[in-house]
């Protein structure tokens, strides 16, 4: 049984050689943290969450610089509430991408994202975006929910998928303290 093109660029990415990536990670690196694409470098990932290569979606690459959130240290006098150099989230690296892109693109809403690749400093994600305004999108009943009010600053509220990830909201069990929300729960959740 043959295998169709997406398998195929599944499989690509699965196990890429290492003059694959090297290329695009020096380029991207080199880039902004922000870029709006053509088209989804992963045509597979992007289609499986909702991509169509229609008007009115977008998609955008995100830069994240890894190894923790760190926050800059003091520059004067004995604050002992100042001496963490670490700053923890509770939020994994492909929500931030989320949030930094809906910054970017005030007037879109994010669909859903995905990870491209990392390297020694970076992270890097494709972060699919649509525009609710859109003629094209408001009468497609695969996207027209994204218009209603209750999608506004999707990202920001924790609504796509990695944000629930991280959030603890994948479990639909009685017993998940995450549920409704982290701080019904008293945060024992997390």
């Amino acid at each position: 049984m043959s295998n169709g093109v997406y398998k195929h660029i599944a499989k690509a990415w699965k196990k890429p050689s290492s003059g694959f990536l090297r290329e695009r990670l020096i380029a991207w690196r080199a880039g902004d943290s922000v870029v709006k694409l053509d088209k989804p470098t992963r045509l597979d990932r992007a289609r499986a969450l909702g991509y169509k290569a229609k008007t009115g979606i977008v998609v955008a690459r995100v830069r994240v610089l890894r190894g923790g959130r760190k926050r800059p240290r003091h520059e004067h006098g004995r604050k002992t509430r100042k001496q963490h150099v670490r700053k923890i989230l509770k939020m994994n690296y492909r929500w931030v991408a989320e949030m930094r892109a809906a910054k970017h693109f005030k007037n879109l809403e994010v669909l859903n994202s995905y990870n491209l690749a990392k390297d020694g400093k970076y992270y890097f994600f494709d972060v699919i975006l649509v525009d609710p305004t859109r003629p094209e999108i408001l009468s497609d009943k695969n996207y027209s929910w994204i218009a209603e009010k209750t999608n506004r600053n999707r990202a920001y509220r924790g609504l796509t998928g990695a944000a629930k990830k991280s959030r603890g909201l994948r479990s639909k069990s009685p017993t998940n303290k995450n549920r409704p929300s982290q701080r019904s729960g008293d945060r024992q959740g997390k």
